[in-house]
């Protein structure tokens, strides 16, 4: 049975991004899966100075196990003025710091959703440049825009365009775990 993560790279109590991580591990069957909000993860802001003097919370290399496990990553990342958020931003810092390729070996599904019309795609596009670098595998993408109008919190996804790039992006990443 695969060990598989899965959060949003979001903190907000509200996020979208979190609502269709909640909805694509609802498809998955036969796998552990271990869901995080990060509205409940308290990171404080990346400096060396606050490095060398309080060094690594148990959350943090907590995170870092979780990952390490893993063999599978469902991430949806949101967007501010067309960049990740400043707390993912922080939040791969942080890993990064404690083990350089904290991604090894992981095989990730990458999303992101916004209300807006361009569905957080520079952040995505941004992102998935950047988790290779952590050793990391990105095997499918998908972008979900104008979330309110495509999105349903009992039904998921609602536009059939939509429903079926997610679906194909979620099955080739799920083949990819046996692969």
């Amino acid at each position: 049975m695969s060990s598989i993560i899965a959060f949003a790279g979001s903190n907000s109590s509200t996020s979208v991004n979190f609502a269709l991580v909640k909805y694509t591990v609802s498809l998955l069957q036969d796998k552990k899966v271990q869901v995080m909000n990060m509205a409940l993860f308290d990171l404080h802001m990346f400096s060396v100075d606050y490095e060398k003097k309080h060094g690594y919370t148990n959350s943090l290399v907590e995170l870092r196990d979780a990952l390490h496990k893993a063999e599978g990553l469902i991430l949806s990342v949101n967007e501010h003025n067309s960049n990740p958020s400043a707390y993912f931003k922080n939040l791969i810092d942080w890993l990064s710091r404690l083990e350089r390729k904290f991604l090894e070996n992981t095989k990730i599904l990458l999303m992101s959703a916004s209300t807006g019309k361009r569905g957080g795609v520079s952040s995505l596009a941004k992102v998935e440049d950047i988790l290779p670098r952590f050793g990391g595998e990105v095997v499918a993408t998908f972008s979900l825009p104008s979330f309110n109008e495509n999105f349903d919190p009992e039904k998921g996804i609602v536009d059939p365009d939509l429903s079926e790039a997610h679906k194909k992006a979620f099955e080739k990443w799920l083949h990819s775990l046996s692969a």
